[in-house]
C-alpha cells in the first residue's frame, strides 16, 4: 500500500477507430478458430488436436500390434509437446477416436472402459490404455519421406506436421463435425470401399460429375448401421449442393420366450469382455454396448470373466 508508484514513460498514442479495431481482432480470432481448432483439414480429415494425438502416439511407437500404453502417458506427452491445453480436452478427443460407435473407422485402439453408446462416461485416463489402429498407421505412412511440411511446436523445442500424409480417405470415411466462427461443417461417414471405387473412377475420368460418382457411393454409412429412408433424389441433391440431411431408421426385432427384465448369460448373447466392461467386441453381433453395471450379481461377472477369452480384432481393410 505504501509503495511509491513510478509513472510510465510517455509514449506515442495512436488513435484507432473502434470499428476497425474490432474487425481486425475478431477476424484474427475467427481465423484462429477455423484453422487451428474447430474445422478439419480437407487433406487428412483431422482437427489439430487429433493430428497431434496420432503423431504423439507414433513418437511413442504405439503401432498396431504392439503393447498398449496408459492413456495418461499419451495425454501427458501430447499436452507437453504439442497441445498446450487442458488434459481432459485431449483425453476426450482421444476417446472419441477409439469409440467404434462414434467413428466408422476408429483411429485409436482402446483397452478398458471407453464409454458406450448409451452415454456412459469413459474411465479416467489413469485406468485406460491405447494404441493406434491400422487406419491411423495408414494416415501416418510416409511421414518420414519429406512428403509433408513440419512447423515448430508452441515453444519451438520440437517439430510437428502441418498435415499427415493421408494414405486413407479419412475426411469422407469417418466424416467430421465442427462449429467455427461464421462457418460450420457436418460430413457423414462413408464406406471406404465405395470411396476407393469412386476415387479410381475419378482418376480415370477427372471430369466425372457428382451424379456419376453416386453409382459407387450410394450414401452415408454410419457406425451403428441404420436404414436411410430418404429418396434417391433427396440424397443426390444433398451430395450435389453440399446441403441437406439424412433420415435414418433403426431395424429392430422382438425376442420371444424371455421374461421382461430377466437376465441372460452374456456369453450366449454375444457380449464380450475383451475390450473392457462397457465395450463390445468387433465380432459382436449386438448393436448396443455392454451394460455390466445394470447386471445384478458380481458372481456372474466373475464366472463370465474366468471363462471368457480375447479374440483378435479383424482388419477393417480386408
Amino acid at each position: 500500500m505504501g509503495k511509491a508508484l513510478i509513472p510510465p514513460e510517455p509514449a506515442e498514442v495512436h488513435e484507432v477507430a473502434l470499428r476497425e479495431a474490432l474487425e481486425e481482432r475478431y477476424l484474427a480470432y475467427a481465423l484462429s478458430t477455423i484453422m487451428h481448432r474447430a474445422l478439419p483439414d480437407a487433406r487428412d480429415g483431422l482437427k489439430p488436436v487429433h493430428r497431434r494425438i496420432l503423431y504423439g502416439m507414433r513418437l511413442l511407437n504405439l503401432n498396431p500390434g504392439v503393447a498398449f500404453k496408459k492413456s495418461a502417458k499419451i495425454v501427458g506427452d501430447v499436452m507437453g509437446s504439442f497441445h498446450p491445453h487442458g488434459d481432459q480436452a485431449i483425453y476426450d478427443a482421444m476417446v472419441r477416436l477409439a469409440q467404434d460407435f462414434a467413428s466408422r473407422y476408429p483411429l485409436v485402439d482402446g483397452q478398458g472402459n471407453f464409454g458406450n453408446v448409451d452415454g456412459d462416461n469413459p474411465a479416467a485416463y489413469r485406468y485406460t490404455e491405447a494404441r493406434m489402429t491400422e487406419v491411423a498407421r495408414l494416415l501416418l505412412d510416409g511421414i518420414d519421406e519429406d512428403g509433408v511440411e513440419f512447423r515448430p511446436n508452441y515453444d519451438g523445442q520440437s517439430q510437428e506436421p502441418i498435415v499427415l500424409p493421408g494414405g486413407f480417405p479419412n475426411l469422407l470415411a469417418n466424416g467430421a463435425q465442427g462449429i467455427a466462427v461464421g462457418m460450420a461443417t457436418s460430413i457423414p461417414p462413408h464406406n471406404v470401399a465405395e470411396l476407393c471405387d469412386a476415387a479410381l473412377h475419378l482418376i480415370d475420368k477427372p471430369d466425372a460429375k457428382s451424379k456419376t460418382l453416386l453409382r459407387w457411393v450410394k450414401g452415408p454409412d454410419f457406425p451403428l448401421g441404420g436404414i436411410v429412408i430418404d429418396s434417391k433424389e433427396s440424397i443426390t441433391e444433398a451430395y450435389t449442393t453440399g446441403r441437406g440431411s439424412f433420415r435414418v431408421r433403426a431395424k429392430w426385432a422382438q425376442e420371444e420366450g424371455a421374461a421382461l427384465g430377466s437376465w441372460s448369460s452374456p456369453r450366449s448373447r454375444g457380449w464380450c469382455r475383451s475390450r473392457g466392461w462397457s465395450r463390445r467386441s468387433p465380432n459382436c453381433s449386438m448393436k448396443r454396448s455392454c451394460r455390466w453395471s445394470a447386471m445384478s450379481g458380481m458372481n456372474r461377472l466373475r464366472t463370465f470373466a474366468s471363462s471368457s477369452s480375447r479374440s483378435p480384432a479383424p482388419s477393417i481393410l480386408n
